[in-house]
């Protein structure tokens, strides 16, 4: 921005802005847009003074012992590392994304900055630089001990189950594959899946409040907030593509036309070991099913840990269908949330689980 432009801009803080000290340096964080910048504390003057929006020439008055060129070099800077907005009226309206960051209330800035600062964290491919650095890894730093004990305390024997019946043997089976055998997976196999892992079992009518639904799995407040969609490439009757699974009405609705394996490992942050299976199931979370409840930011963890309660019901269940299960965190949310035309804010995926055959004999 240069002197010539004084008088054309309006300029407002970024309604989303968090700021910490990290090692010596003050860093000034837009979590939304994700950019943060090092800068010196007289910048918090800066963008208090822009907390709603006004020309970026009043500088002049307000700190009129700088030059006009020093301040509009300054806001400049701010306006294009997104701690400043810009715009040619005042009061513009305000775009899509940050209006769906608005909504999440009083869960922000924890929980927003939380979200949106553990997006698309993984690389487009698993190296062997990366698999040669954990080897190395171990070698260097002893791993964490698995387990935690006490050894000064009184201990008491507990007698193990006798594990002989189905629901013990499929908790002990239960595994994660990495390698698939070619052949389909029956609908009618998918179908059940997805009825005891997703879908509405029953309705419960609460006064005042409406239907609530009841899954296999537990969600806070009954309000459920997840929605799985399925990434199909071999299942039997099925075209290859993906789906939403209406779990009201046990059903799969076609988005998208055609999937490959390399869509899956594209997906699945270069995780070639997944690519071969015969669907995948990405898990999102429609926060606002949560939000309108909990108005407190620790609600996130609720949801993140339904995930789990929804992953393992998954896992389990098509362990039992003598599946070959597997779920992984490891996502290029934002590629996978385009195909399914999400914003990543108001729905975001959040967990992705799939399954094959387990591998022919050799």
């Amino acid at each position: 921005m240069s002197a010539s432009q004084k008088g054309s801009v309006y300029l407002r803080r970024s309604p989303f802005l968090i700021s910490y000290w990290l090692d010596n340096q003050l860093v000034f964080e837009n979590y939304l847009t994700r950019k943060k910048v090092s800068a010196s504390p007289q910048v918090t003057a800066i963008l208090d003074f822009f907390t709603g929006w006004t020309k970026a020439e009043e500088t002049f008055h307000h700190w009129p012992q700088y030059s006009p060129d020093s301040l509009l070099k300054a806001v400049g800077r701010l306006l294009r590392e997104t701690l400043l907005e810009g715009s040619r009226r005042k009061n513009p309206p305000e775009a899509e994304p940050q209006k769906a960051l608005r909504k999440w209330g009083a869960w922000n800035p924890a929980a927003g900055f939380f979200h949106l600062s553990t997006k698309d964290i993984y690389a487009k491919e698993v190296t062997p630089e990366e698999i040669a650095f954990i080897e190395q890894l171990a070698k260097t730093h002893t791993v964490p001990k698995p387990l935690k004990a006490y050894p000064g305390a009184r201990a008491i024997p507990l007698k193990r189950g006798d594990g002989s019946g189905e629901f013990s043997r499929v908790l002990r089976d239960r595994r994660t594959w990495r390698e698939f055998s070619r052949r389909e997976v029956a609908l009618g196999t998918l179908s059940t899946l997805l009825d005891l892992s997703f879908a509405v079992q029953a309705w419960e009518n609460v006064p005042t409040i409406g239907r609530l639904a009841q899954k296999t799995s537990p969600s806070g407040g009954a309000l459920h907030p997840s929605e799985a969609y399925v990434l199909t490439r071999r299942v039997e009757g099925v075209a290859q593509g993906i789906y939403h699974y209406d779990a009201g009405g046990h059903r799969l609705q076609r988005l998208k036309v055609g999937a490959s394996a390399a869509e899956i490992q594209r997906y699945l942050a270069g995780q070639w070991w997944f690519r071969d299976a015969a669907f995948v199931v990405f898990l999102t979370a429609v926060f606002g099913r949560t939000q309108w409840k909990y108005d407190y930011a620790r609600a996130y963890r609720a949801i993140l840990i339904e995930a789990g309660h929804l992953c393992q019901t998954f896992c389990l269940t098509a362990t039992w269908l003598g599946l070959a299960p597997f779920c992984t965190i490891a996502l290029a949310d934002t590629q996978i949330e385009k195909s399914l035309g999400l914003d990543g804010i108001s729905e975001s995926v959040i967990y992705a689980m799939g399954a094959g055959h387990k591998p022919d004999k050799k």
